[in-house]
């Protein structure tokens, strides 16, 4: 065979869906003469889990579907092919690499279990020729700059803020500007509907609090908007707890879940929005949500499979439960609680559920039910348009009484709709005739 005079190059995208500050790709480009780009709906995403759900339900795989026809636009006016697949990324990929012969692989680098395992899969397509390149994409603290070992993570989140703040660094954004590859690449791969993932199509509810689509160019145009254009951002830190419309918090969360948006984009925008408008605690804030979003991924990278374990983090010995009419009263808002109700039903009907709420009916459901908390944090990681594997079994770990709430805190669930939805109103919506 006649030795290839070029280099080629697959990008891998998974959990980072974007063009801009995405250093797999950068790179990518920048070691490459030709650069094949990959995305596989992976079928394993839409089984059913042990606890009887479908890992990822209609709302994340439409928002996933739009994000997705989105980055094959962006790739394709940089002259990159990204091929999509409807299929196990170890069948499609090694399909490609019969075809192109790969010099290289880039992707996020991934360690929860299911991630991992996949990557596995993957990696063995090749021999050890084969240059694999895994970056920390997901970071707004990237892991090489923190000033202590990861298994010194502190256990509580305000000592690893106050870390981070004093002595590390946020690496500038990496941009990708005016490259064209000119790929002589025929791709004939088509992105999936809903019907071929196992959907009816439908319709956004009409009171979502999350009307929004996928895509890193929706993302962006709803981060200029929020910031710069209406300067809601200013105002985070009040209305941050509201429970009805999409203009109370930042909505950023479902596309940096699935990375069509960077932490530090986001970050250098609060920054750009200070030194142009004002800075104050709501600029503050949203950067700080954006720290914790940092130290549930820490915490995953430091626990590892813990993280999946019924005793948690602290091996703590409950007594848990799995009543099944518990289970499901909790899932369609059947329980005494209407504000736990009320959440729960937004959930069923829009794949949302605000902050507040997601605090409420976690504590309902393992602290006042006592039920298996991986049951509830599966059905949020099946409904949420905003599944983050980090940020989800993270939060759960910590409502539950097992991970990294040293004061293992229950919620008054009457006292906090009281004091969030004192009128009402947000339980009316979604409740309509039930009296309370």
């Amino acid at each position: 065979m006649q030795q290839k005079q070029s280099k080629t190059s697959l990008v891998w995208f998974r959990n980072d869906l974007r063009i801009n500050d995405n250093s797999s790709l950068l790179n990518a480009i920048r070691n490459s003469d030709t650069v094949i780009a990959v995305y596989c709906f992976e079928p394993r995403h839409f089984e059913k889990d042990k606890f009887g759900f479908k890992k990822t339900q209609k709302f994340r795989t439409k928002f996933l579907i739009e994000t997705i026809s989105d980055l094959k636009i962006q790739l394709s006016n940089l002259g990159i092919p990204l091929y999509v697949f409807n299929d196990y990324p170890e069948t499609c990929i090694a399909n490609l690499e019969a075809q192109y012969e790969f010099d290289a692989l880039y992707l996020q680098k991934e360690w929860t279990e299911e991630e991992y395992s996949i990557y596995k899969l993957v990696r063995v397509i090749w021999d050890d020729t084969l240059t694999v390149y895994q970056a920390y994409n997901q970071f707004l603290y990237h892991p090489e700059d923190l000033k202590f070992d990861i298994k010194n993570l502190p256990s509580v989140f305000t000592d690893f803020r106050k870390h981070v703040e004093k002595q590390c660094i946020i690496r500038s954004e990496n941009s990708i500007t005016n490259i064209n590859k000119n790929n002589a690449v025929r791709n004939t791969t088509s992105v999936p509907t809903l019907k071929d993932l196992g959907f009816e199509d439908f319709t956004n509810h009409p009171n979502s609090a999350f009307p929004l689509k996928g895509g890193e160019t929706e993302a962006l145009k709803h981060l200029n908007n929020y910031f710069f254009e209406t300067k809601k951002l200013g105002f985070y830190k009040k209305t941050r707890n509201g429970l009805i419309g999409k203009d109370f918090s930042s909505k950023f969360s479902p596309w940096l879940a699935n990375g069509s948006l960077s932490a530090k984009t986001i970050y250098y925008k609060v920054k750009e929005f200070e030194a142009i408008h004002f800075k104050n605690q709501s600029t503050y804030w949203l950067i700080f949500e954006l720290i914790w979003r940092d130290y549930f991924k820490y915490v995953s990278l430091k626990h590892g499979n813990k993280i999946f374990k019924i005793e948690g983090l602290l091996n703590k010995d409950y007594q848990w439960h799995t009543f099944e009419k518990d289970i499901q009263n909790w899932i369609n808002g059947k329980t005494n609680e209407p504000f736990v109700n009320a959440n729960m039903i937004e959930l069923q009907k829009t794949g949302w559920i605000s902050n507040r709420g997601r605090q409420n009916v976690a504590s309902y459901f393992a602290k006042t039910l006592k039920l298996d908390w991986r049951i509830g944090a599966a059905y949020f990681e099946s409904m949420l348009i905003d599944y983050d594997v980090h940020s989800n079994y993270g939060n759960w770990l910590y409502v539950s009484g097992v991970g990294n709430d040293p004061r293992d805190r229950i919620f008054n669930v009457k006292l906090q709709a009281e004091r969030y939805d004192s009128s009402g109103k947000f339980q009316r919506l979604w409740l309509q005739d039930t009296l309370f």
